[in-house]
């Protein structure tokens, strides 16, 4: 038979529940605080895809680099010197050319006919100027002739005067006759004088009318000379030796004075053009010591010019080549190039890490004593280099640092775990 139970025994039980719900909520209550406490666990890295590297005190070479190419030193563009169609072109971009090696021979039909005008102008104008020399010449020896009776007819009168003198002395020859002779050789010395005066007037006289005849011969010569030119510029010549790098016009194609034809350049007087970024630019000088790599041998060389403008964030360098170059150097050529910028003593530095920009502040992994973990430090970085970077606080001799890009990994991390 069944035994009603009491009312304790319910409520015995109801009490125990109510204690079975505190105790959990109060295990819960712990776990969450304790979990909350818990640092969160540190990032892991594998320790084969970092790089690290010892920071050093010594001296470190600051040096910057840049992208660039082989140019000529000297370039010479060949201009049309006259107007005219390209005929034929006889070499090919590439050879070696001299100056008197023919590239273009362009044709000019009216150049032609100019050149046979001015011809006919030229033996006109030699014609005219022998015919008013002979005329002027034919002048002068008629004066001279002249001149030359005059001469003659004072000298017999002035012989005659002086026989009437020494006759009228010894009383044969009459006063009258004394004074006619003396006055015939006085007029007769008059006119030689005045024939000699003109004659060497009209000499000069005919000089001047010469000058006049000649200048227009020279003219026509001139004008001859250049026809002879121009039509002599229709074959386009080299001009200097070297290397025709570019042909800037094609066969068929008509060109005026002043077209650029093509560029011709010596291949051994090279230099580089190196473009640096603007940013480490700023230290490059004139005189800096550089290398050359050319992937084919390392020139050295110095720094000659500093394109003082910008271009797409970076600067030209021209720098000098001082060393025989190798063989395959020509122009276009692209090299790397190296410029040493200075050279600092006793100072910390360390491999250039893969995000650090100089003269920053930026956080750096450096490994603890364990060489499993590493922790988050802030470093100021100061002068850098291609490779290397000078550590201004932050870091000592001896720390060991991840210099590889841990960003995707461990941004906001203050400390990692490698693997």
């Amino acid at each position: 038979m069944d035994v009603p139970r009491g009312k304790s025994v319910a409520r015995n039980r109801k009490i125990r529940q109510a204690i079975y719900v505190i105790i959990g909520l109060a295990v819960i209550g712990v776990v969450s605080v304790v979990l909350a406490r818990l640092k969160p666990a540190a990032p892991s890295v594998a320790a084969s895809t970092v790089l690290i590297d010892t920071v050093k005190r010594g001296e470190m070479l600051r040096q910057v680099r840049g992208l660039g190419t082989l140019i000529p030193e000297e370039i010479v563009w060949i201009p049309a010197m006259t107007s005219g169609r390209v005929e034929k072109r006889l070499v090919q971009p590439g050879t070696f050319v001299r100056p008197e090696t023919i590239i273009f021979e362009l044709s000019n039909p009216e150049l032609q006919q100019q050149l046979m005008d001015a011809q006919a102008q030229l033996k006109s104008a030699v014609a005219a100027y022998n015919n008013r020399k002979v005329e002027l010449e034919t002048q002068l020896l008629n004066q001279r002739a002249q001149a030359a009776t005059v001469e003659a007819d004072y000298q017999q009168a002035r012989l005659t005067a002086e026989a009437n003198e020494q006759l009228s002395k010894d009383g044969l020859v009459s006063e009258l006759i004394l004074k006619q002779s003396r006055m015939r050789a006085v007029e007769l010395n008059t006119r030689n004088e005045l024939e000699k005066q003109r004659l060497a007037m009209n000499a000069e006289a005919i000089k001047t009318q010469l000058a006049v005849t000649q200048a227009e011969l020279d003219q026509r010569k001139l004008l001859y000379d250049l026809r002879i030119k121009q039509v002599a510029d229709l074959k386009v010549r080299a001009g200097i030796n070297g290397v025709l790098q570019q042909l800037a016009v094609e066969v068929g194609q008509q060109v005026t004075p002043g077209t650029n034809l093509a560029r011709v350049s010596d291949p051994n007087r090279l230099k580089a053009a190196v473009r640096i970024p603007e940013t480490q630019a700023r230290d490059v000088l004139p005189g800096q010591r550089a290398n050359i790599d050319m992937r084919i041998g390392i020139i050295p060389g110095r720094v000659t010019r500093i394109d003082p403008a910008v271009q797409n964030g970076t600067v030209t360098v021209d720098i000098a080549l001082e060393g025989d170059l190798p063989k395959g150097a020509r122009p276009d050529l692209n090299v790397d190039g190296t410029i040493e910028l200075e050279r600092l003593d006793n100072i910390l530095y360390v491999q250039r890490p893969a995000f650090g920009q100089e003269k920053s502040a930026v956080k750096i992994f450096r490994l603890e004593p364990d060489g499993k973990h590493a922790e988050a430090v802030t470093v100021q970085l100061g002068r850098s280099s291609v490779t290397t970077i000078e550590i201004v606080s932050g870091l000592k001799v001896g720390d060991k640092i991840i210099v590889s890009d841990t960003s995707q990994i461990a941004d906001n991390a203050s400390r990692i775990r490698l693997d």
